[in-house]
Parts: C-alpha cells; structure tokens; sequence
C-alpha cells in the first residue's frame, strides 16, 4: 500500500466522510482508487486517531534533561530527582537508550515512540522458546 503523506491522508478522510467515491478522492490524490480503498479498508472505512503520548511517558523536555545530567556527571537518582521521576524510570530509559555513554535525548524520544506503536507481535509469537516452556503448553 502506498504512504500518503499526512496532508494526502486528511484530504482523504475528509473526502471520504462528505461522501465522495474511491475513484474520485483517488482522482484528486493522484493515485490508483484500489490504493485508496486499500487504505480505508485498512482501517475499516473509519478515520484512524492521531497518535497521542501518555501523560505517564517521559516527555521530550525529560529526556533532554537526563541527558544534560549525564553529561553533568550526576547519577541516575539525581537526574531522577531533578525530574520528579522514580530512579528506575531514568535507569532503565538510559539502558535502554544506549548508556551513559551513547545516551542521545531525540534518538531516545524517537526510539520510544517507535517501540509505542500497535499493534505489536505477542511476546508468544516472537519469543518461539517461550512456547517450549510447560506452563504455555495445554493440559498435558
């Protein structure tokens, strides 16, 4: 399916609820009308939600700001002071990240959000020895 770009994508879905053809939104996005109804079978005919964080996630601001406090030298519980946020949140965000040493605020934003998309795999379906394990094999 072909990538619209995000102004493509609203002219589509505001088309698309006024009521217009596949053939016509297609017509005027200068594409195929299957590529249109492909995109809107995709999501069932219903425009999808924006993309929003959760107020609970690290924000952008804080990331930036575990990184100025590593390169301060500061610890992972000073950081985490600085920011209102439990040690284990900035301990593992910059494990997560790359290290003390690889640590980069916008490459870890832009990770986070990445890892935050749906739907994903199941941890089943993308661990194939964890089927192995007794307790996810039937009653045996």
């Amino acid at each position: 399916m072909r990538v619209f770009t995000s102004e493509q994508e609203n002219e589509l879905w505001d088309r698309w609820r006024a009521g217009d053809s596949s053939r016509l939104i297609a017509r005027t996005l200068r594409t195929s009308a299957a590529t249109v109804r492909s995109c809107l079978a995709a999501h069932g005919g219903v425009r999808p939600t924006a993309r929003r964080r959760s107020a609970r996630h690290l924000t952008p601001a804080e990331r930036e700001e575990i990184s100025r406090g590593i390169a301060a030298g500061f610890s992972g519980r000073a950081i985490a002071a600085r920011i209102h946020r439990p040690a284990s949140t900035v301990s593992r965000e910059i494990i997560r990240n790359g290290g003390r040493a690889g640590y980069r605020a916008g490459s870890a934003d832009s990770a986070a959000w990445e890892r935050a998309r749906r739907p994903k795999p199941s941890r089943l379906a993308s661990h194939a020895e964890l089927l192995k394990r007794p307790e996810f094999v039937g009653d045996s």
